[in-house]
């Protein structure tokens, strides 16, 4: 029973909760990021560069004939080496990047101007309220 009980104290413990959480927003923020790549910034580039599309540049490795996109090469069994597939990646992996070093900025400002907040002033002790007092008795 030692066992069950353990990892039920390590699965409900709140880091593995956070991580739980962290792994599908995480999920979430891909599938939306990809969508952007994909639906917005790969059409403008692709019409900036005159119409091409990244994701069929490809090169047959396995004989001459020119199939019109990569997966009709793939569908004929030819083998590709599929370079445009990997631009995307990079594309995705740039915006991600970029994306991810905003929101840690952010997160990191805040916390500056967290630690910048002068602490509250404590309460003075008995000892400081005391002299206080003789201080003041005194200039009377």
């Amino acid at each position: 029973m030692g066992f069950i009980k353990e990892f039920k104290e390590f699965a409900v413990k709140g880091n593995v909760m956070d991580m739980a959480v962290g792994v599908i927003i995480g999920g979430a923020f891909g599938k939306i990021v990809t969508s952007l790549v994909d639906d917005v910034i790969m059409p403008l580039v692709s019409k900036a560069t005159g119409g091409v599309d990244f994701t069929n540049l490809y090169v047959n490795l396995s004989d001459d004939k020119c199939y019109p996109t990569l997966a009709a090469a793939k569908e004929a069994g030819a083998s590709v080496f599929a370079y445009g597939q990997f631009i995307q990646n990079i594309v995705d992996f740039i915006i991600v990047a970029f994306c991810i070093f905003l929101m840690l900025k952010g997160i990191n400002k805040l916390n500056r101007k967290k630690a910048e907040e002068p602490a509250a002033p404590a309460e003075p002790s008995d000892e400081v309220k005391l002299l206080t007092e003789i201080r003041d008795a005194l200039k009377q």
